[in-house]
């Protein structure tokens, strides 16, 4: 049985998504208990030219919401990077979880022979749906949510592969 560009995207960006929250449930509990302002946490990057913590969630988040819609040929909804707090950051999550949770399979059916013009580095790229998902959405969505754990991790929140898995 094939698998669906649906059962690729829609899923894999519900359980990481997922995942990210419960992480950054455990980074608000570890700020509280070692009495750290978690907006120190949020500012907080691995390397002075990397984004931080914060900017990391959001663009998870614009790949997580972007890839299906375009995939189903429709406007990418925009979400204004207007956070400043966890709460909001947890509520931009959990507004792309429900957009993604409104997605039909069969509004991306035929989606991977689609031709997309994306623009990369500036310049149209006209790619497959399936290389855009396969090869810049998914690629872009996990660097930005390893990234975020990796920011945390650096600092001291004890988690381990099994959060970014999503099995604790």
């Amino acid at each position: 049985m094939a698998v669906s560009m649906y059962d690729i995207a829609i899923p894999t960006f519900q359980k990481q998504l997922a995942a990210l929250d419960a992480i950054l449930d455990k980074a608000e509990a570890y700020a509280t208990a070692k009495k750290i302002d978690m907006a120190v946490l949020l500012a907080a990057r691995l390397y002075p030219d990397m984004f931080d913590l914060m900017r990391q969630v959001q663009l998870a988040t614009d790949f997580a919401k972007a890839a299906p819609a375009r995939l189903a040929g429709l406007e990418v909804p925009s979400l204004p990077d207007t956070e400043k707090t966890l709460p909001e950051l947890k509520a931009r999550i959990a507004k792309v979880q429900a957009m993604l949770a409104a997605y039909t399979p069969e509004q991306l059916e035929g989606s991977d022979a689609k031709q997309l013009t994306l623009k990369l580095a500036g310049k149209d790229v006209v790619i497959s749906g399936r290389e855009y998902l396969l090869h810049v959405s998914l690629p872009n969505f996990y660097f930005h949510c390893a990234t975020a754990y990796n920011i945390l991790r650096h600092n001291g929140l004890e988690i381990g592969k099994l959060d970014f898995l999503a099995r604790r």
